[in-house]
């Protein structure tokens, strides 16, 4: 019985491969061979390990993609329109409803603040123009401001799917047309056109404008004095020194240096 038992598994060890593996010869094997083998890569696959085309891949540094657009102030050049100015993008699911319209009132009412930093503003939202019109009037009477930046008119999302303003997840964000509308995105970009910070919120909560203004005051000084800024820093709050910089280095430079760490020191701009 263990000789018969022993052959027996022998044979089956022998076999196994041959079932797995069938020779080119057998009539049906290349068949086989190239349905497990010769098929092509999935696309999925080839679009997860190659850059897409569809639409630029907007990093921190990348350059802010330019396009041409009617906006609220006549048609423009983006590049054009931002010549050597800092700037802030800003987009809006839809004209006429709630929240954008507290958010583009409160933006308005903080023009000056922006226009003391040297940062252009302009806003997006997925209608045409006649529509903003009217809606710029109902946001003065709501927010007792006068806006005057110029707002994108972006129907088809021309802008918004080559900024990637799209929630993917929000299935139900669509118009009556059946296209998504775009969400809370907002892009700072710097004088030489590279954009410097990204937010982007879901269509159902509004932005913290107080924030905006603060990421602008944190970036300008960063290039101005080559710092860095900690956790809820505000202008005349104390900067970082970076770690690039010895303490020696720091103090001829800025004076007094306060260490908490080797790695953690403070100073005052």
């Amino acid at each position: 019985m263990a000789a018969l038992f022993a052959r027996s598994a022998i044979r089956a060890a022998i076999q196994t491969p041959r079932l797995a593996f069938p020779k080119a010869t057998s009539p049906s094997s290349p068949i086989i061979f190239r349905s497990l083998v010769q098929q092509p890569t999935p696309r999925r696959f080839l679009a997860s390990t190659s850059i897409p085309s569809e639409q630029p891949r907007l990093r921190l540094g990348s350059e802010a993609p330019n396009f041409q657009a009617k906006t609220t102030h006549g048609d423009i050049d983006f590049h054009e329109w931002l010549g050597g100015s800092w700037a802030i993008l800003f987009s809006h699911p839809a004209d006429f409803t709630p929240v954008c319209t507290t958010e583009l009132g409160a933006f308005a009412r903080l023009a000056p603040e922006f226009e003391r930093r040297g940062v252009k503003m302009i806003g997006l939202s997925a209608n045409d123009l006649s529509s903003h019109e009217r809606w710029i009037a109902d946001i003065n009477e709501v927010s007792s401001t006068n806006l005057q930046f110029p707002i994108i008119a972006d129907a088809d999302r021309r802008v918004a799917f080559l900024y990637d303003m799209v929630d993917a997840q929000d299935l139900k964000n669509i118009d009556e047309k059946g296209i998504a509308f775009t969400i809370r995105s907002v892009f700072i970009i710097d004088p030489q056109k590279k954009i410097r910070l990204t937010m982007m919120y879901p269509a159902s909560t509004g932005r913290n404008t107080a924030e905006v203004l603060r990421v602008i005051d944190s970036l300008q000084a960063v290039d101005k004095k080559g710092i860095a800024t900690p956790v809820d820093w505000h202008l005349e709050d104390d900067v970082i020194v970076p770690a690039t910089v010895s303490t020696e280095d720091a103090k001829k430079k800025f004076g007094s240096v306060r260490e908490v760490k080797p790695y953690l020191r403070y100073t005052r701009i």
